[in-house]
């Protein structure tokens, strides 16, 4: 029987982090996924000739210094980053944005759009800043994240003063700052921030948990880039980090079970059992009960807050290669109406790839919208499908309306349901799996590392500090170095 130390079981960009930073430090490391292609749900798949990113994101960390871009440069990876400017186009009826690559730019736009209200905005704007540039400086540093030391601590006092603007925010709604400086009823900018909290912490501006949302609103500053052929290169390229610390990594490779014997580990592969003293799971919570056959108060409660979220709805369109206007890739935000929900096809992230990139020779686009799944799992099988071809359709009305260019050049399209995405990404019953970040102290739990079984620990978007990409690999890269420190 094949033994190991960690197994780390989903190459999703928590794990392979996880794996990596666990690799760095000599730990003996087995990394197993499913799938033949890593990345989970940012991942690059193929489809007729066509590679599609998985989901319509976007990818940051990408700067001088952050974490992308060093292990790019620490391990040499064939991964050719393309910076973006604008970061995205916010499009809705009467009403275009162009978010740039600079705080400062994006204020003044938005306070020549407010008219009367444009000092509040600005000043909106600054308490934003200061709160998201006290918590990016410990997502820059994940050893500042606790559990941490006494260096850590003594630099944290350092700090205190910074985290004062916390203190008023903490457990309390965006829409409480918004309002405490009259802006709430500004339509310019609750377009941007209902839009921007959506695919970030995955609520709206006016339920959303205040800090979590300001230092979501940063996200489009911190090095957002364009990966040359898809995330999926760079997350094949992490897979070739691990190997070159030492780690093994095996795609196709699914884990069947895990249980608990003599002490250890016990998982079963695809025609072998591996046995590791410890296990990390880049899995939703309820994959993790289904694959122990156990149930914990921890688990199920976080599985509860997994199924109040969403799923996805997407379309994947194939465009001719030659007709866009641009050549670069670049990303739309389309609302069709700013005063509804931003769900259900009423809200479109588009992700457009640039000319020459897909092998195909035409250019691809990944479309998405959150869907409820909770009213969805009641439903009959025909039910969901009619709901799923209206949210489709939905979306459709939109591409024409705000992004014709899209539907004029298109050659094919792909529409995909959460039963999809649950089959591209192996997320049970088809989950995006970021918890909807609403008010309150419940969004702190899980900032310190803990087994939620015997030496069984998770990663991704489902546990602190979740949400993006470069979140969930600031999360594995925590857990890595506090297990193995």
């Amino acid at each position: 029987m094949r033994e190991v130390d960690t197994l780390v079981i989903g190459s999703g960009f928590g794990g392979l982090s996880a794996a990596l930073t666990l690799s760095e430090q000599g730990v003996d490391v087995l990394l197993v996924e499913g799938l033949k292609y890593p990345g989970g749900c940012a991942s690059t798949f193929t489809k007729q000739g066509y590679a599609f990113e998985a989901g319509a994101t976007l990818f940051s960390g990408f700067g001088p210094g952050q974490l992308m871009r060093g292990w790019i440069e620490r391990y040499k990876l064939d991964v050719q980053v393309q910076m973006l400017d604008p970061i995205v186009e916010l499009r809705a009826p009467g009403f275009y944005l162009a978010i740039p690559a600079q705080r400062a730019e994006l204020v003044s736009r938005l306070a020549a759009l407010s008219g009367d209200k444009a000092q509040g905005v600005r000043d909106f704007f600054e308490e934003q800043r200061r709160v998201a540039d006290s918590l990016w400086a410990l997502f820059d540093d994940p050893a500042m994240l606790p559990p941490f030391g006494l260096k850590q601590a003594l630099a944290h006092a350092a700090r205190s003063p910074r985290y004062l603007p916390l203190l008023r925010l903490i457990g309390r709604p965006l829409q409480a700052a918004l309002e405490r400086h009259g802006v709430h009823e500004v339509r310019a900018l609750r377009t941007y921030l209902d839009a921007v909290c959506q695919i970030t912490v995955q609520a709206p501006a006016s339920q959303a948990e205040a800090p979590f949302a300001m230092g979501a609103m940063d996200y489009y500053f911190r090095g957002t880039g364009h990966i040359q052929g898809g995330i999926g290169q760079l997350a094949w390229g992490l897979v070739s980090a691990i190997e070159q610390c030492g780690g093994e990594v095996r795609m196709s490779t699914r884990a069947k079970s895990l249980r608990r014997h003599d002490g250890m580990w016990r998982a079963e592969l695809r025609g072998e059992t591996v046995q590791a003293r410890r296990v990390v799971a880049n899995l939703l919570p309820q994959a993790v009960m289904a694959m122990t056959e156990t149930q914990t108060p921890e688990l199920l409660a976080l599985a509860e807050r997994v199924e109040q979220g969403w799923g996805a709805v997407m379309l994947y369109l194939a465009i001719d290669g030659e007709a866009l206007a641009r050549q670069h890739p670049y990303h739309l935000e389309l609302v069709q109406d700013p005063d509804q929900p931003y769900v259900d096809g009423n809200h479109l992230f588009c992700s457009i790839g640039g000319a020459g990139e897909d092998p195909s020779g035409q250019r691809t686009v990944t479309v998405s919208t959150h869907v409820a799944l909770a009213p969805l799992q009641t439903m009959s099988k025909d039910e969901q499908e009619q709901r799923i071809s209206a949210i489709q359709a939905k979306m459709e009305q939109g591409l024409k309306a705000l992004a014709p260019e899209l539907v004029t050049h298109r050659v094919a399209t792909f529409p995909a349901s959460p039963r999809t995405w649950e089959r591209f990404t192996r997320r049970p019953g088809g989950f995006v799996g970021g918890i909807p970040r609403t008010a309150g102290l419940h969004n702190y739990q899980g900032m310190i590392p803990s087994p939620f079984l015997p030496e069984l620990y998770m990663v991704g978007d489902t546990v602190f500090p979740g949400q993006s990409t470069l979140a969930t690999a600031l999360g594995g890269v925590k857990l890595g170095t506090w297990l193995s420190s």
